[in-house]
């Protein structure tokens, strides 16, 4: 396998949402439309395996103001796990929030562990603004949400730990 790391392309939109989707069948993410991937197609990168062409795995970064950011749609194929895969693409997001000037990510999440080796702290929900909650009214699960809120508020261009090699 050679691994490539980049921007999502139109190409890879129906890849992505077969992904993504595969994990909300199991009930372990919310499900996206194709008509949403098509909107925020440049906020995604993907993991994909140069040789076969494989969208093994994808991430998106949504800017919602000014100093935040939110992580969405983080999936990697299972047969992918534990390969550090995950790993790249958050520090991937990371690093463009960083460049972006962003001081605050958060991320709605039903896999906190993960997040929490990226500093991430689990939040009240209340504590995000209100105009996040835009997307929520069109999600299977409102208004009973039971995703866990996670913030990292540490500044990220001081951290290591978000530079992509």
């Amino acid at each position: 396998m050679t691994p490539i790391l980049r921007h999502a392309t139109l190409k890879d939109v129906k890849k992505i949402h077969k992904l993504i989707n595969s994990f909300a069948a199991k009930g372990q993410m919310i499900g996206r439309p194709l008509s949403q991937l098509y909107d925020h197609l440049r906020d995604f990168w993907v993991f994909e395996d140069h040789d076969t062409k494989e969208i093994i795995g994808c991430c998106a970064l949504q800017f919602c103001w000014e100093s935040l950011a939110e992580i969405r749609s983080l999936a990697v194929n299972s047969d992918y796990h534990k390969k550090g895969i995950g790993r790249a693409l958050v520090s991937k997001v990371m690093e463009e929030a960083n460049q972006y000037g962003m001081t605050h990510v958060f991320t709605l999440t039903y896999q906190p562990g993960f997040f929490k080796k990226f500093d991430f702290k689990i939040i009240d929900k209340s504590e995000l603004p209100l105009k996040i909650w835009a997307d929520c009214i069109h999600c299977v699960k409102f208004p009973d949400c039971d995703e866990t809120a996670m913030m990292n508020t540490i500044p990220v261009d001081t951290d290591p730990r978000y530079k992509f090699c």
